[in-house]
């Protein structure tokens, strides 16, 4: 064989290992190409499954914000009504007692007249003897 011969012959040998060194390097930058794509599908779906997942607790909260707000509303609503009941009746005892005074005055007469507070000035203060309030823990929470 001569020396030209053998360069060719090592010629082509150099150049298919050059083609299977590329054909190897395609294949596993496809396969690279392949797992990226897997991680960042699973990259998707994982944040989609988490956005669902909040958009439901968000949803729950807020169902459960509602409830409060009409629970509140609802107490509020009857706190005002036994306000104005404590005020129309504070100003029927304050008659009351005024007209006892005339009473006293004009028939000499001695009235025991208790001292009103004002509920609404103070109103942890009882003037009466308290009584138990009846209390449930299903009161507070829905």
């Amino acid at each position: 064989m001569s020396s030209v011969q053998r360069q060719s012959s090592s010629g082509s040998d150099g150049s298919a290992t050059v083609d299977e060194k590329k054909r190897k390097r395609m294949l596993s930058n496809r396969e690279s190409a392949r797992r990226s794509r897997m991680k960042k599908q699973k990259q998707i779906d994982d944040l989609t499954t988490e956005i669902t997942r909040l958009e439901m607790s968000n949803n729950q909260v807020r169902q459960t914000v509602d409830a409060r707000e009409r629970s509140y509303n609802e107490i509020e609503s009857a706190n005002n009504v036994l306000r104005a009941q404590a005020m129309e009746l504070t100003d029927r005892l304050q008659s009351l007692n005024s007209v006892l005074h005339i009473f006293e005055e004009v028939s000499g007469f001695s009235v025991d007249i208790p001292e009103m507070h004002d509920p609404l000035l103070k109103p942890w203060q009882r003037p009466y003897p308290s009584q138990p309030i009846p209390a449930s823990s299903s009161m507070f929470f829905i």
